[in-house]
């Protein structure tokens, strides 16, 4: 007897006096998978009342909510879809201002090109001008110079031509009346030189 009850202590001894006792248990309690009627209708009154609940307070603030989100997505869609095209027409609009600043810079420098090749070309021709007012000045000068410097030979010559002929002739005419004879002399000489010229 004493095996047999150390035969009963082990586990092995335990199932032997478990299985009945589970099996009994196992045939009272239902199965998931078999169907009973009253569970089948306790879950549909609970399903349904939840769906009811879930209806008025969570599903209708999550439509809401979920229509809401999806709005501010298409607007903020539509705003970003705006924008870019607003971005598209200040990025064109800033190129043709560019386009139109380079165009217009371009235009001033070549007006100033333009400008700068008139004010030389305008102060080569004032220096071109002054330059032969000058020459001609100068030319002016040098003739009269010249016509002086001629006149005041011939008075000299003169002077000497009467001094000489007044001692030559021991003769003293009138100073006038001599002048008057050595220009008419001289002055026949010239017109052959200018001739010759």
């Amino acid at each position: 007897m004493r095996t047999t009850l150390l035969q009963l202590a082990t586990p092995a001894g335990f199932a032997v006096f478990a299985a009945p006792v589970a099996a009994q248990e196992a045939a009272a309690r239902p199965s998931l998978l078999s169907p009973s009627g009253g569970l089948m209708f306790w879950t549909l009154i609970v399903f349904v009342v939840l769906w009811v609940v879930l209806s008025k307070f969570a599903f209708g603030p999550l439509t809401k909510a979920v229509a809401a989100r999806e709005q501010a997505l298409q607007q903020a869609l539509e705003d970003a879809r705006r924008d870019r095209e607003e971005a598209g027409k200040l990025l064109e609009e800033q190129r043709r201002a560019i386009e139109s600043a380079r165009a217009e810079a371009q235009h001033f420098i070549t007006d100033a090109r333009a400008a700068g090749d008139r004010l030389r070309d305008e102060m080569l021709e004032r220096t071109r001008q002054e330059q032969q007012e000058l020459l001609e000045r100068a030319r002016r000068e040098i003739g009269s110079e010249r016509d002086r410097a001629i006149a005041e030979l011939r008075r000299e010559a003169v002077d000497l031509a009467i001094r000489g002929a007044s001692k030559v002739i021991e003769r003293n005419l009138d100073d006038a009346a001599n002048r008057q004879i050595v220009e008419t002399f001289l002055g026949s000489l010239d017109a052959p030189r200018s001739a010759s010229r």
